[in-house]
């Protein structure tokens, strides 16, 4: 279907049917088709088709564009056109327009917006960057406990233009506090002569405007709705945070571990939108960290140089004992970075898990410490195999230590987790396991 559309419309501007276009009927076509439709043509023909668009139909397209794509189009659009958009955008899909945009040209587009629109967009635009005030809409429906349920569907009839969804329906005071929330169908089901209190069981489940964009990932997951009313410190309505705005988050946030447990700075727009000079400013910054770590590893080597000329063979076995404590640390790591953003385990519950993990590293440890000694034993004989198994039990359980704990450490001081990277944890279970190496093979060695 969609490369029908692509190849009809193309043809279409080619020939100048300009017409043809206006009276195209794209309720016929997905939103979320005809937006990938105008990321494949070229500038021109995306502008033009694009001024082409109903406007009711562009406004929904526009929030579905890439940021390149949608920036390019703000500059090629005339001031009314872009009035038009800005006014018809939904508030969430707005603020996020706005938050990725120069400040510059943020406040020009400001003063495009009509009176009503500009308050609304100061509003959302005031809380924190990534808190759900941010993220929520103030269009939703909400009803009187006093009405007729008759009189509260005829309301709902009214708003359900305007609002973001109906699934679920709030009840308020004249103050506009929130006193419930309930599904719509509780509305259909009842007697259209009984009062919206009837139905009422004042349980709800709410956000603060101020809380972090997360919590409401979580909160969603955990109750399992499909949209979140938002308040103030008073229990007033404000607005409203949906399950297609929390999705977007939720990719947002794994996007940014993956990132993070690569030893990479989160992007912020996507790999093909990020240039040359982004990538590589994101990425240098860690290698060069890392290269200081792994200085670490070159001094104790050269600090046990002697033993290693005395019995060569030591130096045959530390890739295989680095390479397996890197691994057990990451593994160790990405399982409690996973584990502590997604709320499986709490921060309060370390010690469980640090007694916990000491029998998983023994276990693993005891397992790949004989594998190693058979292989020492071979190469060098009874003390070296000795040497590489007593080694690699206690690389393996430090490296799975250090992979577990290091997560709880970095939240109890405020900072992501997910900065528990892969290379990070491989260079400091490198340090780690060449101090354990030589101070075991020295010792059995007689200090050689």
């Amino acid at each position: 279907m969609k490369e029908e559309l692509k190849e009809h419309i193309s043809n279409l501007i080619k020939q100048e049917q300009w017409n043809e276009i206006r009276q195209q009927d794209w309720s016929d076509f997905l939103i979320p088709d005809v937006a990938a439709l105008l990321n494949d043509l070229s500038k021109s023909e995306r502008v033009m088709l694009f001024r082409l668009l109903p406007r009711p139909v562009a406004a929904d397209i526009f929030s579905y564009l890439e940021k390149e794509d949608r920036n390019s189009l703000l500059k090629d659009l005339t001031n009314e056109e872009t009035r038009y958009l800005l006014n018809n955008l939904r508030p969430d899909d707005r603020t996020a327009l706005f938050e990725e945009l120069p400040g510059q040209v943020t406040q020009r587009l400001l003063n495009l917006l009509d009176p009503e629109d500009l308050k609304e967009a100061r509003l959302l635009l005031g809380y924190p960057r990534e808190s759900v005030g941010r993220l929520m809409t103030p269009d939703y429906v909400a009803v009187r406990p006093h009405w007729r349920i008759q009189e509260a569907i005829n309301h709902i009839r009214l708003k359900a233009r305007n609002s973001e969804t109906l699934h679920t329906i709030y009840v308020t005071d004249r103050s506009w506090k929130l006193l419930d929330s309930l599904e719509l169908s509780h509305f259909v089901l009842a007697n259209p002569d009984d009062t919206v209190e009837t139905i009422m069981d004042y349980s709800f489940i709410s956000l603060s405007a101020f809380d972090d964009r997360e919590v409401a990932v979580k909160t969603m997951q955990k109750y399992d709705v499909f949209a979140l009313p938002v308040l103030d410190s008073g229990g007033i309505l404000l607005g409203l945070v949906t399950f297609d705005d929390v999705m977007d988050v939720a990719e947002e946030e794994a996007t940014e571990d993956f990132h993070r447990t690569a030893a990479v700075t989160p992007l912020k727009t996507s790999y093909l939108e990020s240039s040359v000079k982004e990538l590589v400013s994101k990425r240098i910054g860690w290698l060069i960290a890392l290269v200081f770590v792994s200085l670490l590893s070159s001094g104790v080597i050269a600090i046990y140089e002697q033993t290693l000329q005395t019995v060569i063979v030591l130096t045959v076995f530390i890739p295989l004992l680095l390479g397996s404590g890197g691994n057990a640390g990451a593994q160790a790591s990405t399982l409690m970075v996973r584990a502590i953003a997604t709320s499986d385990v709490n921060i309060k519950e370390w010690l469980k898990i640090f007694i916990k993990e000491i029998m998983v590293g023994l276990l693993l440890g005891i397992c790949m410490g004989i594998i190693s000694a058979v292989f020492g034993y071979v190469r060098g004989g009874v003390q070296i195999g000795l040497i590489v198994g007593l080694t690699m039990l206690a690389v393996i359980l430090a490296a799975n230590l250090i992979g577990v704990m290091l997560p709880f450490i970095l939240t109890k001081l405020g900072i992501d987790p997910a900065v528990a990277s892969n290379p990070l944890i491989t260079s400091m279970t490198d340090v780690m396991g060449l101090i354990i190496y030589f101070a075991i093979a020295t010792t059995i060695l007689g200090g050689l």
